[in-house]
């Protein structure tokens, strides 16, 4: 009796550790939004050797969407912007009050929402580049 029951108990355990350790299930780009993006970033730009590191938080006025700040080698500015159904909007501000680049794009299939690629457009320029968004 008590090896039956010792069995059963064993079994018992060794299924909540496996529920225990079982990960996340990994969204699909259109189920990726505001927990996804919350955190440290880091860009990456076509054609140019700085890159930028952003730390995205809620937003305290407009839920659903995020704002942070980026940081390009120690030249600071904030950003506001949403994701919804895995495409990303992003206005930077260098001063917090006008808008000085555009970030559009999409989070990569299989990345888990850890990976946003896209077109980043500073104001003024004809062309924009392509960026890598890395989740720290």
């Amino acid at each position: 009796m008590k090896a039956l029951w010792l069995g059963a108990l064993l079994a018992g355990a060794a299924a909540a550790m496996a529920q225990v350790q079982a990960p996340a299930p990994c969204p699909l780009p259109a189920q990726t939004g505001l927990p996804q993006m919350l955190g440290l970033w880091r860009a990456e730009f076509q054609g140019l050797w700085q890159g930028a590191t952003l730390l995205i938080e809620p937003h305290p006025e407009d839920e659903g969407s995020f704002r942070g700040a980026i940081n390009r080698n120690g030249e600071r500015g904030v950003l506001a912007g949403d994701l919804q159904g895995g495409e990303l909007a992003l206005r930077e501000s260098d001063d917090g009050k006008r808008l000085s680049a555009l970030w559009l794009g999409d989070v990569v299939e299989g990345s888990c929402g850890r990976e946003i690629r896209g077109s980043w457009q500073a104001e003024g320029d004809v062309t924009p580049r392509n960026f890598v968004l890395r989740k720290q």
